[in-house]
């Protein structure tokens, strides 16, 4: 007998909560204008549903709660360092853990030891922070994502793969130019697209060859093994934990923000296969963050994320994660709104561009449809298009490759029934999207400028 499809049930239970907050339209509208229509600039507590981000925003679990309760706050030699190393040398097979506060951190230290103005780093694609990283030190970052990732509507199931004949090019032109390849899994600013395990050992290949350091950018490594094992047809019956562990083998080292796949609210790491990094990283996280074994974190979110990236590989856990990011963005499709197909991991990408097309790029119109869900809906996303990415290091303007809101879906926090209640009330801005219009930026820093840019409404 075939079982009917049944309904995506949440698969934990709920033991604490606290209140959504309700603001009106009109109050809104006020809280918009204080924050120069800049979604970064509003209280959380003036948001019902908090989209912004995937980063740090997790549900922790009564397992981590509990660790953080036993933690040892030793200056130097804690044992929760020892306990969340021995977790990360378990995961990745690398024997050198350095934990930082978060991953921008850990892309400071290293990007600032070991890149040099005038060198060129690949990758799929650099999102925000690691750009800026990069770019500050006169670096230039490249992106090589593949043809099918730079289009929306392709139902490819990898679209954040690297274009491994663009790369060996790359580093064939530019040979001595580059300290290391990258690859961020999943592919956060093309759309939160999964990595093959076929192109991580394409590009591990490559790298061996042109004997350049293969890093992973690896803050989404669970979801981006899960999508291996459902959608790569030779790995359906290994286990997440497996194939993530294969894809830490292929590469040199990584750099993880571990309030994505961590599930917790502050910490990241380095972790390194070899040595000959390390004594330089530690002098300088002495420096900036913290002793080798605090790294600028309590050891109480040592515990948690020790914990955090074993839960992260439950399977239950990973299917529900994919199961309710798939159900917004079909339910986004069904009410006519254009979202980047297939749907990842962690974030749904709406496009703004053709859902706006009477707003030009040079007047942001994913900035302009992220602030209407807020103003309507009290929904708090995030634009990922040419504010974000649209001005080069000289200054110039151009526009972003795609116009895109990121409905960022925070870790074990709201359930169908709130999705439910966000889709409805974006269908009713889709209704009358041909009355939205675009914005210009006021007042801007001159990096990551979406983080503290101002807006005037035009």
């Amino acid at each position: 007998m075939t079982r009917r499809p049944r309904s995506i049930i949440e698969p934990f239970k709920i033991k604490v909560v606290e209140p959504l907050p309700m603001r009106t339209v009109a109050e809104r509208e006020q809280i918009l204008a204080r924050a120069g229509w800049n979604l970064f600039g509003v209280r959380a507590t003036d948001v019902t549903f908090d989209f912004l981000t995937d980063s740090g925003t997790t549900a922790m679990s009564a397992a981590q709660w509990g660790a953080m309760m036993v933690a040892d706050e030793s200056y130097a030699g804690s044992r929760s360092f020892y306990r969340f190393e021995e977790v990360v040398q378990r995961l990745t097979g690398y024997h050198h853990v350095i934990p930082t506060h978060q991953g921008r951190a850990a892309e400071h230290l290293l990007f600032s030891l070991h890149c040099k103005a005038g060198e060129l780093v690949p990758s799929n694609n650099h999102f925000d922070t690691t750009r800026a990283n990069l770019e500050q030190l006169g670096v230039t970052a490249v992106d090589l994502v593949c043809a099918e990732g730079k289009d929306l509507r392709s139902e490819h199931p990898f679209k954040g793969d690297v274009d491994v004949v663009r790369l060996e090019s790359f580093l064939t032109e530019h040979r001595g130019k580059v300290p290391f390849v990258m690859t961020t899994i999943t592919n956060n600013a093309g759309g939160g697209q999964p990595v093959s395990l076929a192109n991580l050992r394409a590009v591990s290949a490559v790298c061996r060859r042109f004997r350049v350091p293969f890093l992973l950018d690896a803050c989404r490594f669970a979801e981006n093994a899960w999508f291996i094992k459902v959608r790569e047809a030779e790995h359906r019956e290994r286990s997440a934990r497996d194939i993530a562990r294969e894809m830490f083998d292929l590469a040199d080292g990584c750099l993880v923000s571990a309030k994505k796949d961590g599930l917790v609210n502050i910490g990241g790491f380095i972790a390194l296969r070899d040595g000959a990094w390390v004594p330089d990283l530690r002098s300088r996280l002495i420096l900036t963050e913290g002793f080798p074994t605090y790294g600028g974190l309590a050891a109480r979110d040592l515990e948690a994320m020790a914990i955090g990236l074993d839960e992260v590989l439950d399977e239950a856990y990973l299917a529900y994660r994919e199961a309710m990011t798939r159900y917004l963005a079909d339910g986004l499709m069904r009410v006519g709104v254009p979202t980047m197909r297939p749907p990842g991991g962690h974030a749904v990408y709406v496009d703004a561009h053709e859902l706006l097309p009477q707003i030009p790029a040079a007047q942001y119109p994913a900035q302009a449809l992220a602030v209407e869900l807020y103003r309507a809906e009290g929904i708090r996303s995030c634009e990922i298009g040419s504010v974000m990415f649209g001005k080069r290091p000289d200054g110039t303007f151009v526009p972003a490759q795609m116009e895109l809101v990121r409905l960022a879906i925070p870790r074990r926090v709201y359930t169908q029934a709130h999705f439910d209640y966000v889709l409805e009330g974006i269908a009713e801005i889709a209704e009358r999207r041909a009355t939205l219009r675009g914005l210009a930026i006021v007042e801007e820093p001159a990096f990551l400028r979406h983080f503290t840019a101002r807006f005037a409404p035009l």
